[in-house]
């Protein structure tokens, strides 16, 4: 799907990773406090969630969920900020499911704004359009890697990586490699109507790319994008099959936490605070996406690199403090 460039691009994402940054910055000089364990079980259950941060969360979710910065990564950071408790299981529990079923709205951004080429592959499922047919193969393709390996060590990577420390890292390498090896792109060449498809071999590769981000911090959207740059694709077409793919991706791990967690989130934050993460993910993220393509198509990824380094330090310095 085309997508109008926005004005001035070069203060888009310094405006949306600044606020961003101004949430994760913000909150440094206040002190978490983090309360002995109760000797009553009773006293362990949280009160609900108040809705001013459950719009936060939504903000940060919708616009770092496409963008090449990790949204996981934000997501964590910012419920340590706010003082969300993760001091038991069943409150990490609750925690990490809320952060991951506000995607939600993420996802229904990008459904909206790609829905051509979602009604293409619908068109190819049903034999009326042989490219949204191949599109769709190639999107489960990718998506199988991701698939094995979250079932496989969905648990050990929540309880190991699912932490500050592991998420500064990601940030700081990511930002590395990133001014490393980003140059400005040559703009994708294909007419605005072409569908994204690689072939069967190329789709498992970006497949096998996005894995990577498995580790909080990564980035989903950065190693699907960077898999399909290494595949031959352009950049447009890239980011497009990204945001693609993390609609199967998001949603699987949505509708997985949902079904394990969805009732301990309900009875812990309450429903209108996932409501008001849901809706406030979807706003963001259509503002986010509707200038990332024709952005990084122009620019490259070097000012996600900037970002990821000075977040990074920025939140090993205060967590040291």
């Amino acid at each position: 799907m085309a997508m109008r460039n926005a004005p001035f691009p070069g203060l888009i994402p310094a405006a949306a990773l600044a606020c961003v940054l101004l949430v994760v910055t913000g909150s440094l000089s206040a002190q978490i406090a983090v309360p002995a364990p109760p000797d009553d079980p009773a006293e362990t259950a949280q009160p609900k969630m108040e809705l001013w941060k459950a719009l936060v969360l939504g903000v940060v979710e919708g616009v770092t969920e496409y963008l090449p910065v990790s949204s996981t990564g934000h997501l964590i950071v910012t419920q340590r900020l706010l003082g969300i408790s993760v001091d038991t299981p069943r409150a990490k529990d609750a925690a990490d499911a809320f952060a991951i079923c506000i995607q939600a709205g993420a996802i229904v951004a990008v459904l909206g704004l790609y829905f051509p080429s979602v009604r293409r592959m619908l068109a190819g499922l049903t034999g009326r359009d042989p490219e949204g047919l191949r599109l769709a193969i190639g999107l489960v393709m990718a998506f199988l890697p991701a698939l094995v390996l979250g079932v496989l060590f969905n648990k050990m990577i929540k309880a190991v990586l699912f932490g500050i420390w592991p998420v500064i890292f990601a940030w700081i390498a990511g930002g590395i490699i990133i001014l490393a090896v980003a140059r400005k792109p040559k703009p994708s060449e294909e007419a605005p109507g072409t569908l994204p498809v690689p072939d069967l071999r190329q789709a498992l590769l970006i497949g096998c790319c996005q894995c990577v981000a498995m580790w909080p911090g990564t980035s989903r959207s950065l190693m699907a994008i960077v898999g399909g740059i290494l595949v031959g694709m352009g950049m447009r077409r890239a980011v497009e099959f990204s945001f693609l793919l993390g609609v199967i991706t998001l949603g699987a791990a949505t509708v997985k936490d949902g079904l394990e967690f969805g009732p301990l989130m309900l009875e812990t934050y309450g429903l209108p605070a996932l409501v008001t993460g849901a809706v406030a993910a979807f706003a963001s993220a259509v503002l986010a996406v509707r200038w990332l393509v024709g952005y990084l198509n122009r620019h490259g990824l070097q000012v996600f690199g900037w970002y990821r380094i000075a977040a990074g330090v920025l939140v090993g310095a205060w967590w040291l403090s």
